[in-house]
């Protein structure tokens, strides 16, 4: 893990390094830099308020929007989608990290949660704006949090996690990261000046606690517990949010590492992302059987057999 007093260098040159007029898309995180132009986008209204309150006093010369809209339904992202490309020409930073603990639910879409706003809600939002990403200038980057270096072998039987149930379950993690990973991959072999960031934030407390259901209600009383001991704080989990999202450490797979040799490799050995020695031999297994391929080949199913099309 980088130091924190790496993060905060950093975070500090954001000013002088990167150049105004940025353009950031954030989906999700609700519940829990010049004169840039924000959307963000999640489920309440009240907390939507609240942070466009907070960023305008942080920010007073920025443009933040608040989209109010449950993107576990693909159209809804799909009308989102073709707003923010009506208005922007570029975005500079689309960062996802929509996500819900309903265990064994569908949306009427008929893909189950956590599934559809962990992958195919993130991997729509991403085909459809990749366009305007590659049309930056400056910072082009994507990044999800979700479980990146907790990846495991995949169900080829049950790609979208809709079979879950209590004895399998704590598969799901490393199931949904492989899902994510590998289409990653895919991603950023059509798109390499991009980088793709799969990122685990460890354990943070939000508000997705309060949608725990059934037996994984027992978890708040757990966390209740021992989260004290466990928790990274806010402000330290913002830090490293925001030195993934605008560090020279991750370029992109057609990008410079840094001179310093700071850069990281990503899973497949070129630049740019982080992952452990185990991760790297779970991930080359799988593209040795195909799973890249078939991984995104699935995905690409269920775009057209709810929207008609692979991407608007």
């Amino acid at each position: 893990m980088v130091s924190l007093s790496d993060v905060h260098a950093s975070n500090s040159r954001i000013s002088s390094s990167l150049p105004a007029g940025l353009v950031a898309v954030f989906v999700g995180g609700t519940n829990g830099i010049g004169e840039p132009r924000v959307y963000f986008i999640g489920r309440s209204q009240d907390a939507g308020d609240r942070i466009l309150a907070e960023c305008k006093t942080l920010n007073t010369d920025g443009e933040f929007t608040f989209i109010k809209a449950d993107v576990s339904l693909l159209s809804v992202v799909d009308e989102i989608s073709r707003d923010i490309k009506s208005k922007e020409k570029a975005i500079n930073l689309l960062f996802l990290t929509a996500g819900s603990p309903a265990f064994g639910e569908k949306t009427s879409e008929g893909l189950a949660f956590p599934a559809v706003l962990v992958h195919y809600s993130r991997a729509r939002f991403i085909v459809n704006l990749l366009p305007l990403v590659q049309r930056a200038t400056s910072l082009r980057r994507v990044v999800t949090v979700a479980a990146g270096s907790k990846e495991s072998p995949i169900n080829p039987n049950d790609y979208a996690a809709a079979n879950v149930t209590p004895f399998t379950i704590f598969k799901l993690r490393g199931h949904i990261a492989s899902v994510v990973t590998l289409s990653l991959e895919t991603l950023a072999k059509r798109a390499p000046e991009v980088t793709f960031i799969h990122e685990y934030p460890g354990t943070v407390k939000t508000g997705i606690g309060r949608e725990l259901r059934g037996f994984l209600s027992v978890m708040k009383i757990v966390l209740s517990i021992i989260g004290p001991w466990v928790y990274i704080p806010h402000e330290e989990s913002a830090e490293r949010h925001l030195f993934l999202a605008t560090s020279a450490k991750y370029p992109p797979r057609a990008g410079t590492v840094p001179d310093d040799g700071s850069g990281v490799p990503g899973t497949t050995g070129e630049a740019g992302m982080d992952s452990g020695v185990e991760v790297k031999k779970v991930l080359m297994q799988l593209r040795e059987e195909g799973y890249v391929e078939k991984v995104w080949e699935h995905t690409e199913e269920e775009f057209k057999r709810i929207t008609a099309s692979v991407s608007i």
